[in-house]
C-alpha cells in the first residue's frame, strides 16, 4: 500500500519539514499545493487555504519548483502530483501548471472543473468541460503527465458517475479520476464499489480525508417557539444539517470498506492523506493516517487468508 500527503493538509510544514516528517511516518509520495499566499496573510496563523507554508506559488514557480523538489528528494520521497487550483477552460494557467509539474518530475497533475451554484445550467457547464478536456488532454501527452478531476462537491463531478461521464471519451492513459470519498460526503454519496467499477482504467489517485453530518438548528422557529410559545413552532418546515470535516477513523467514509473495494477493483495506487479535521498537529496526524493504513491493510489481509 502506497501512501502519500497533499500539502494542503500540512500548512505550518515548509517543504523540507514536511518532507522530514512524510519520511518519518512511512509516506513515500508527496502532492504538492500549487497556489500563491494572499498578501494579506503572512501575518495570519498558518491555515489550509490562506497562509500555507507548503505551497508552491505559481508566479514563482520556476524558482520555487527546485526547492520543493530537492527537499523531496534529499528525504526519499516521491513529489509524484502537483495540486493547482484550475479555473475550467483556463488554457494559459493549465499549461503554465503543466510546465512546473514537469519540472517538479511530477506524473499527475489535476485540472479544473467546473463549479455548480444553480446559475449556470448543467448542459452549458458540461460542454464546456468537454472542450477543455480535449485540450488538456493534448497538454497531458505533451508532458507526460496524468490530467486528474477530482470528484469534488459543488462542482459538476461530485460523483463517480458524472466524473466519468466528463472523461468517458478520453484516453485513460493521459485523464483520469482522483476519488475522493471524504468530498462525497458532503455531496455525491453513490455506492463505492459501483462507483469504482464504472471508472475502471480511469481511476487515477485516491484522497483519504472524513467528514460527517451534524444538526445545526431546527429553524430559529424553535428559539421563537421557547420564548413565545404563541409563535406556532409547528410551522418550521426542516432541519437545518451542516457536513463538517472529521479525524480519519470518525467520519462517515467506512476506510476498511473503502480499502476492500478498492483492492477488488485492482488498485494499486496512492491513498494521499488530505485531513482537514485539524484535531492534531501535522507530524501527529501523518504518523496517525499511516497507523490506520497499516492496520487496515493487516486487517484485509488477515481476512483474505481465512
Amino acid at each position: 500500500m502506497k501512501l502519500s500527503v497533499f500539502t494542503v493538509s500540512v500548512p505550518d510544514l515548509n517543504a523540507a519539514e514536511l518532507a522530514s516528517a512524510a519520511a518519518a511516518a512511512g509516506i513515500e509520495g508527496i502532492e504538492w499545493r500549487f497556489r500563491g499566499i494572499p498578501e494579506d496573510a503572512l501575518s495570519e496563523q498558518p491555515s489550509f487555504w490562506r497562509y500555507n507554508r507548503c505551497s508552491i506559488d505559481p508566479d514563482k514557480w520556476q524558482e520555487e519548483v527546485p526547492v520543493f523538489r530537492e527537499a523531496a528528494a534529499k528525504y526519499g520521497r516521491q513529489s509524484f502530483a502537483l495540486v493547482p487550483y484550475l479555473g475550467c477552460g483556463d488554457l494559459p494557467a493549465t499549461e503554465q501548471a503543466f510546465q512546473a509539474a514537469s519540472k517538479l518530475g511530477a506524473s499527475m497533475m489535476r485540472v479544473g472543473v467546473p463549479g455548480y451554484d444553480r446559475t449556470t445550467a448543467y448542459p452549458e457547464l458540461y460542454a464546456k468541460a468537454v472542450r477543455y478536456l480535449n485540450e488538456v488532454q493534448d497538454m497531458a501527452k505533451q508532458y507526460s503527465i496524468k490530467a486528474v478531476v477530482e470528484t469534488h462537491h459543488q462542482t459538476i463531478a461530485p460523483t463517480a458517475s458524472l466524473a466519468h461521464r466528463l472523461v468517458q471519451s478520453l484516453d485513460p492513459e493521459h485523464v483520469g479520476v482522483l476519488y475522493d470519498p471524504g468530498n462525497m460526503v458532503h455531496e455525491g454519496y453513490e455506492n463505492h464499489r459501483m462507483g469504482l467499477e464504472l471508472l475502471g482504467p480511469y481511476l487515477a489517485h485516491v484522497h483519504v480525508k472524513n467528514a460527517g453530518w451534524h444538526v445545526k438548528a431546527a429553524i430559529d422557529a424553535r428559539e421563537q417557539a421557547a420564548s413565545n410559545p404563541s409563535s406556532g413552532y409547528h410551522l418550521a418546515l426542516s432541519t437545518s444539517w451542516e457536513c463538517h470535516w472529521a479525524p480519519l477513523t470518525e467520519g462517515l467514509v467506512d476506510w476498511v470498506q473503502m480499502v476492500r473495494d478498492l483492492r477488488a477493483v485492482g488498485y494499486n495506487g496512492y491513498y494521499g492523506i488530505e485531513d482537514f479535521s485539524g484535531v492534531m498537529q501535522s507530524g501527529a496526524m501523518l504518523q496517525h493516517f499511516a497507523a490506520v493504513f497499516a492496520a487496515i491493510e493487516r486487517r484485509i489481509n488477515e481476512e483474505e487468508q481465512t
